[in-house]
């Protein structure tokens, strides 16, 4: 069992007087490494200079609006319902993986008509560099304390301040599975560069899915929603059509290579 380090805020430095959070930085972060990444592999990507920065702006659009209006429509529609100024308040947290993942998608659809990119390949790029940033977004939503793990008696839990319970580290679960593993699995498979358009975007649609089913059974359910059927949570839920839709494109590339 571990303490809530004291030293951890959510802030991780003041800039003019402005405070820098995790949050914030794992969105930076991440979308730095893509376009490194990236511009390291234009051609293999058949990308230019000019398109990887049209890219890189439609999709951190995708990501921000979709994420926002995912956290909208799924997770608090009542309370947005109510207060719909509140959408455009980012600031105060609310996105869904989901939301962006749902905006990536029709970018990516629209980018790779407009620049003669297959759908596939380009897909694969995203889904390259998307781990590394869920990777940090988890680990800045343990440092938050939010997205918190259920209550449990196991020997790696958590106890946070002005609590007596003990939680599971669900963030850092997710961190590793979600991003962490399929990041470095799929650098490797990508180095080998003899795999079909595809196959690396089925693994993390597939992956990310059935590690946020299983590892959402030790998480808090979010306190507006709770449960469905008393069993599953809305994240749960909504997984499903992931695991769908990476099935499709794994068996569509095992077709193409027959």
């Amino acid at each position: 069992m571990f303490e809530y380090p004291e030293f951890l805020s959510p802030v991780a430095f003041s800039l003019f007087g402005f405070g820098i959070r995790w949050y914030s930085l794992s969105y930076i972060l991440g979308f730095i490494y893509f376009y490194l990444f990236a511009k390291r592999n234009l051609e293999y990507f058949h990308l230019n200079k000019k398109s990887l920065e049209d890219l890189f702006f439609y999709m951190f659009l995708a990501v921000i609006i979709g994420g926002r209006l995912g956290y909208v429509l799924f997770y608090n529609l009542d309370f947005f319902f109510k207060n719909p100024l509140d959408v455009l308040k980012v600031w105060q947290g609310g996105m869904s993986f989901h939301g962006a993942l749902g905006g990536v998608i029709l970018v990516a659809i629209l980018f790779s008509k407009k620049k003669s990119i297959p759908l596939l390949l380009l897909s694969d790029l995203l889904s390259i560099c998307a781990p590394v940033g869920i990777f940090l977004g988890r680990i800045s939503n343990f440092i938050n304390q939010e997205l918190i793990g259920r209550q449990t008696d196991f020997i790696l839990s958590i106890r946070y301040p002005n609590e007596e319970i003990t939680r599971h580290l669900s963030q850092l679960y997710e961190a590793i599975f979600e991003g962490l593993v399929p990041a470095i699995i799929l650098l490797i498979l990508f180095l080998k560069k003899r795999i079909a358009y595809g196959l690396l975007t089925s693994f993390f649609l597939i992956n990310y899915a059935l590690s946020r089913f299983l590892i959402e059974f030790i998480r808090q359910p979010d306190i507006q929603i709770g449960l469905k059927f008393n069993l599953f949570s809305q994240g749960q839920l909504l997984t499903i059509p992931i695991i769908i839709l990476g099935a499709i494109i794994f068996y569509k590339c095992q077709f193409k290579q027959k």
